[in-house]
């Protein structure tokens, strides 16, 4: 280029932009779409989580005035509309404590089993794994409990876990199992929580329980002993 004329540098540039100017325009309109495409997507999320919010509130609302039917009507349209919405699961959450108050058992489990499935937020699935974990105590499943909890969790979430897994195994009779669980939960509560009393009144009950199991157990059997064998003198007087 040093060599060339101003006319031919001149020539160059308008050849090099007839060759590539489409493209610069093209990657320019992309990028502008792309930024246009990207502001329309935030404000159309920004829009759903405003009407999910709004549709959660009103579930809310609805319960407090009483009208269970029509709370629980918004809770499943919230579900249908914003799936993946962490409004929508929080609206089951509070007809899942409605059902449970009602005994309906098995209508908390089914929209519990929806929130570990759909929901996005990972505290809120833990929250409703635990939940139904409890529920299927109630309902005297506590193999199908277990499965629920799946694998020991670890964090915040693991003191509960120890909890209910305890509570499961207490309802299978299976008593150390329970009190391993109970402990560990204890352990992993740390000290804010380690004065859960809930949690001490089991382990002290299970300790007592198993305490006075050993103090009630019979003692073993002591084997009658032998008669001492005759001795030399009491054999002679015998010939006598």
């Amino acid at each position: 280029m040093e060599d060339l004329s101003e006319q031919e540098k001149w020539e160059y540039v308008q050849a090099w932009i007839r060759v590539n100017g489409p493209w610069i325009v093209a990657g320019l309109a992309i990028a502008a779409l792309g930024i246009a495409g990207l502001r329309w997507w935030q404000a159309r999320s920004e829009r759903l989580q405003l009407q999910a919010s709004a549709s959660y509130e009103e579930v809310l609302r609805q319960f407090n005035l009483g009208n269970r039917s029509r709370a629980t009507y918004l809770a499943d349209q919230l579900e249908r509309d914003f799936p993946r919405s962490p409004y929508a699961a929080q609206a089951d959450l509070a007809v899942v404590r409605v059902l449970v108050d009602s005994n309906e058992l098995d209508a908390a489990a089914a929209r519990l089993g929806w929130i570990v499935e759909h929901a996005r937020d990972p505290e809120l699935v833990n929250v409703a794994r635990l939940r139904l974990a409890r529920v299927q105590i109630a309902q005297d499943k506590p193999d199908a409990a277990l499965a629920t909890l799946g694998k020991a969790q670890t964090g915040a979430f693991a003191a509960r876990d120890h909890e209910v897994r305890g509570d499961a195994y207490y309802a299978k009779h299976d008593r150390a199992a329970a009190l391993d669980e109970y402990r560990a939960a204890l352990s992993a509560a740390g000290p804010q929580l380690a004065q859960d009393d809930e949690l001490n009144l089991k382990i002290n009950d299970l300790t007592t329980e198993s305490a006075a199991g050993r103090a009630a157990a019979p003692a073993p059997a002591v084997p009658p002993t032998s008669p001492p064998a005759p001795t030399s003198q009491s054999a002679g007087g015998a010939r006598r």
